[in-house]
């Protein structure tokens, strides 16, 4: 049997001389985060930047309280995410980069420098395997792949399609480079949405299959024949006209999102860090966040990710609910998972359960208070 992992947890009391910065380093060295040999090596800190109008995301001087850490260990750390799927603020790496400076992640404010994991389109990957149940391979975003220690920072929340956005969502489906994404969101071919098409010729020339033409109209038309759904064409797309096709099965993109999670952490260092802070019912993709469901808890760290969310899903339903919030029209009483409540097409409880199947960690773990 797995033994049980240690996750370490501090809550937001502060006072002269002690605030949460000085208690987020105390945690995380508590922790064991200075077991890691950083001497010279690259470190990815994978967080999420924030989508423009969503003020959920984590604040930049959390993310220099561990930059600086790092430093301090030698290492030599770079802020990163993969470019999203849908056409929004963080599609490309120019829209993305200006998104993360106006949200406060450059270097003046963090201490290290942001790249974009997977290039200027969402383009550049690198194949890790992982011959799990559904993939072979995994397209993990270049700079993470690249990256000899993997960090990953966490603004723990719910989310629509796995009910709750954790370590295991900010790693996997954010590591994915956007070919990736297409694969974990869907199991179907790529359309064209040709009232979107303006002919560009961008998918034209990735396509490697050469499974697109133009028609006589001039816009792009898929030959399915040809076409291996790999998903490149929604990867280039820059106005929103290749698309994913049907959405994948809750349970299924779960599972896919850990073996992505896996890829990305296979063969390296990592450890995690999630904030159990302003807790919105939604995916911070979105570009606005409703109000928190929950208080404000605190700020949890492990080596092992699964233990991870896991104590932060139960922290979150141990914890009272905020009159007014979502779980209020939601009908939520005491005593009920608060995930389930809002999410009711989701069993959250899928991706855990197949992380610890494929020995990505446990759900066992020993809550340890650092005060």
């Amino acid at each position: 049997m797995r033994d049980s992992a240690k996750v370490y947890f501090t809550d937001l009391r502060a006072r002269s001389g002690r605030n949460l910065l000085d208690k987020l380093q105390e945690l995380v060295i508590k922790a064991g985060i200075k077991k890691i040999d950083f001497q010279d090596k690259f470190v990815a800190l994978k967080i999420h930047f924030g989508e423009p109008g969503n003020l959920a995301y984590l604040r930049p001087n959390y993310i220099a309280c561990v930059v600086k850490l790092i430093k301090e260990c030698g290492g030599k750390p770079f802020l990163t995410d993969a470019n999203t799927l849908y056409h929004g603020k963080r599609a490309n790496a120019i829209d993305h980069l200006n998104t993360a400076m106006e949200n406060g992640f450059n270097r003046i404010t963090v201490g290290c420098d942001v790249i974009i994991a997977d290039g200027l389109k969402g383009t550049e990957y690198y194949p890790v395997q992982v011959h799990k149940k559904h993939f072979r391979v995994a397209k993990i975003g270049l700079a993470i792949a690249n990256a000899d220690i993997i960090i990953s920072l966490t603004h723990f929340k719910g989310h629509e399609l796995t009910g709750f956005g954790g370590a295991l969502k900010n790693i996997g489906m954010g590591s994915g480079s956007r070919a990736g994404k297409m694969e974990m969101h869907s199991s179907s071919k790529p359309k064209i949405n040709l009232n979107k098409c303006t002919g560009c010729g961008q998918c034209v020339k990735n396509c490697a299959q050469e499974a697109i033409h133009f028609n006589r109209n001039k816009k792009a038309e898929i030959d399915y024949q040809k076409c291996v759904g790999c998903g490149q064409c929604v990867a280039v797309c820059q106005f929103g006209a290749a698309v994913a096709g049907p959405g994948e099965k809750n349970n299924i993109l779960q599972e896919k999102i850990v073996e992505y999670a896996y890829a990305s952490l296979k063969n390296k260092p990592h450890f995690h860090i999630s904030f159990i802070m302003n807790v919105s019912p939604y995916c911070d993709c979105w570009d606005y966040n409703d109000m928190a469901i929950i208080p404000d808890l605190g700020i949890l760290a492990s080596y092992d990710p699964v233990a991870l969310d896991r104590a932060c899903i139960d922290l979150v339903n141990q914890a009272p609910a905020i009159q007014g919030s979502v779980l209020e029209e939601r009908g939520f009483s005491t005593g009920k998972d608060k995930f389930s409540t809002i999410h009711r097409s989701t069993d959250w409880k899928v991706g855990l359960d197949y992380a610890e199947q494929i020995g990505l960690g446990t759900q066992k773990y020993d809550l340890i208070i650092v005060d």
